[in-house]
């Protein structure tokens, strides 16, 4: 019984005698960090909507994943043809401003607004913004969606109101890609 009783003194010993010295913190680097969150936007490829993950600061946020897809397809996915878009150009032919500033601000007009009360999404785009497709509908729709569902997971189909311009459309996310 009393040599069961050593065994565990005797490995400890046998680990801390080994000869490795003793060492501080070592700086190498940046700190450890894991995946990037990403919030799907949805553009035009072959005539069909698919999800491109982006990199956010807001997972889970209609508006900026919607601030996302208003900047277009990334540069490389435009020269290589595959992938498009058709939402036009925002109303300014400046680059989609943040949602605010400065934090407290209030948000630019120039942003998308989204607002969602039970399945029912509002979502208003800029003010000037032309009439969009049926394709590009489905973009902002299956877009805002998509990153809806990313912190409120649901089965529940979202009935989606879009308007922007003096129009209006109503549409809902069941037909939307990886839904």
């Amino acid at each position: 019984m009393k040599a069961l009783r050593s065994v565990p003194l005797l490995t400890l010993l046998a680990v801390t005698s080994c000869g490795i010295p003793a060492t501080g913190v070592v700086e190498a680097g940046g700190p450890a960090s894991g995946t990037l969150p990403v919030t799907p936007v949805y553009f035009v490829e072959n005539g069909a909507l698919v999800a491109m993950p982006r990199t956010t600061e807001q997972p889970g946020d209609p508006e900026a994943a919607l601030r996302l897809l208003m900047a277009g397809p990334l540069s490389g996915e435009r020269r290589s043809g595959k992938v498009s878009t058709e939402i036009p150009g925002t109303p300014t032919a400046m680059a989609v401003p943040p949602a605010t500033d400065e934090p407290g601000d209030p948000p630019s007009p120039d942003a998308p607004k989204v607002t969602v009360k039970g399945d029912t999404m509002t979502i208003r785009l800029p003010a000037g913004m032309v009439r969009l497709s049926g394709t590009g509908v489905r973009q902002v729709v299956c877009t805002a969606a998509a990153a809806y569902r990313l912190t409120r997971p649901s089965d529940a189909t979202v009935t989606a109101e879009v308007s922007g311009g003096g129009w209006q459309v109503r549409v809902s996310d069941e037909g939307c890609p990886d839904r």
